[in-house]
């Protein structure tokens, strides 16, 4: 079983910048694949960035180049670092826990954490 808390979101202005930390709970996280997703109002939940087991990473393509997922297992936790932000960022964003880099079912998932972006 692991327990994921999300937390670092907020309200920024377009062009700013915010770090999302994903907390982990239980002694297996190093073994899991993690990833970040969003949804915003009125749109379906989408991937953003995946992060293997061992660091490997994928943005959708909308976020290459601004968005940076990382993890440091010693500290059980997965981060997001998003630059050059927009509108269009505007979601509530969810990490997530699975057995298999970029599978297509995530076992495990946190609450979410609010992001806004001002014009």
């Amino acid at each position: 079983q692991v327990q994921l808390v999300e937390s670092g979101g907020g309200l920024v202005q377009a062009g700013g910048s915010l770090r999302l930390s994903c907390a982990a709970s239980g002694r297996t996280f190093s073994t899991y694949a993690m990833a970040w997703f969003r949804q915003a109002p009125g749109k379906e939940r989408e991937l953003v960035a995946a992060i293997s087991s061992g660091g490997r990473t994928y943005y959708a393509d909308s976020m290459k180049g601004r968005f940076t997922g990382s993890r440091d297992n010693a500290k059980n936790t997965v981060y997001l670092q998003m630059n050059s932000l927009k509108p269009e960022d505007t979601a509530v964003y969810y990490c997530a826990a699975g057995s298999k880099f970029l599978t297509t079912s995530y076992d495990y998932w946190g609450q979410g954490t609010q992001v806004t972006v001002s014009s």
